[in-house]
């Protein structure tokens, strides 16, 4: 009983560390040449020296660009709390002009205490924001305006993009823009007059290099000495850890993973994945912890679609990867049909099924989107009739015939050959 208290509490302890993303990307901002150091310079300078500025943060989803502002912010509001006000917008839910301008004006009554009217206009609710951007210039007051999703604001006339910028060409102004967005392209999708207001400078969020991600892991996994844990338990746990993460297998298994997702997010799921497969009763990770975590991260739903076929699906699914091997470019049921047969004559397999019982297993894998069509023409031909096309390679296919409860052992052989 004494162990179990320690490994729950150790397991809480990193879950939350992993759902914190301060603590997340702390380590990762320590450095001179981080986004977070850049971001800060940019939008400190431009609070103490009283000027207008407008940055993109670019980077795939799950690359950490909202949490490092998140971070800058924070910092910046406790460094400056009478001197900043944070006004923030989402594409998704503010694209309208009319949208954004009444949401904006929502938040900066909200953060001067002052009444706030939704019956107001457009007109008035954009020469009220002008009219606090020039109060709050004149006050040494920097207004910060997060705006999420920013491709989103880049389309139709960009009339919120204009009139924020173009008010912030005035001497009085003292205001920055921060655009968040995934597309690399976001600057191009501005206007010619948006544009010219625009300063042009972006901070590109890449995926953390390999020392960056041994540091994370130390940091995300191991235990403090100076903490309530027992003393020993936190050496075993510390010492297990190193020893993972300097396993060849364990590095194996990050390089797997990599391949197909480099973003930071991706990268905390895996970890919270394995944290969460700990054994309680030994209070420790192990190897066999982030193989499992590899293992549900990467689902394949294809070979799932496979696995899943009936016994004359899988027949359907050969005799279609058999045409495609004989280098017939373009096939339907009706060539699958006749392939069918001649596979049930030469070899006198049981599993022999009428045509319209094909038809509905033909339609089924259509449904699983283990096939298509091969083309939108011909649409008025009878399903029988139309090119098909099957959608999974041959490994995945006989990857999933291997691994299914079922799968008559000639197919496998008629697969192979």
């Amino acid at each position: 009983m004494g162990k179990e208290i320690p490994a729950e509490k150790s397991l809480n302890l990193i879950r939350g560390r992993l759902c914190h993303p301060s603590f997340i990307f702390r380590p990762l901002s320590a450095s001179s040449d981080s986004n977070y150091s850049k971001l800060k310079f940019i939008v400190s300078t431009s609070i103490m020296e009283g000027c207008n500025n407008s940055i993109l943060l670019l980077g795939p989803r799950g690359s950490g660009k909202a949490a490092v502002l998140d971070l800058v912010v924070g910092d910046l509001l406790e460094q400056f709390p009478d001197s900043v006000s944070v006004i923030r917008l989402n594409g998704l839910l503010h694209s309208d002009d009319n949208c954004a301008f009444k949401e904006i004006a929502r938040q900066l009554c909200m953060e001067h205490h002052l009444l706030f009217s939704k019956m107001a206009s457009f007109d008035e609710n954009s020469h009220f924001i002008i009219a606090m951007l020039r109060e709050c210039g004149l006050a040494h007051k920097t207004i910060i305006f997060v705006l999420d999703e920013f491709d989103m604001f880049a389309q139709g006339k960009q009339r919120l993009l204009y009139s924020l910028l173009d008010a912030m060409q005035s001497v009085t102004s003292q205001a920055v823009v921060i655009g968040i967005s995934s597309r690399l392209d976001a600057d191009q999708l501005l206007e010619k007059r948006v544009r010219s207001r625009f300063s042009h400078r972006k901070i590109l969020f890449l995926p953390p290099s390999r020392d960056e991600l041994d540091g994370l892991l130390e940091h995300l996994l191991s235990l403090p000495a100076d903490s309530s844990f027992p003393s020993g338990y936190v050496s075993r746990f510390n010492d297990k850890i190193k020893n993972i993460t300097s396993d060849r297998r364990f590095k194996d298994i990050l390089k797997t993973f990599f391949n197909a997702h480099s973003t930071v997010n991706s990268f905390l799921k895996f970890i919270f994945c394995a944290v969460s497969l700990m054994n309680l009763e030994s209070g420790l990770l192990s190897l066999e912890n982030f193989k499992a975590a590899l293992s549900s991260m990467q689902r394949q739903p294809k070979l799932e679609a496979v696995r899943d076929c009936s016994v004359l699906e899988l027949y359907l699914l050969v005799c279609m990867r058999r045409l495609e091997v004989k280098e017939q470019s373009s096939y339907n049921f009706i060539s699958v049909m006749k392939e069918y047969k001649a596979i049930h004559d030469s070899f006198q397999t049981s599993d022999y099924y009428a045509q319209n019982v094909c038809i509905r297993g033909f339609e089924h894998l259509r449904e699983r989107q283990v096939i298509c069509y091969a083309e939108n023409r011909g649409q008025s031909q009878t399903g029988e009739y139309r090119p098909m096309k099957l959608l999974i390679s041959a490994s995945e296919l006989h990857q999933g015939m291997r691994s299914h409860a079922c799968c008559p052992a000639i197919l496998l052989k008629l697969l192979d050959h």
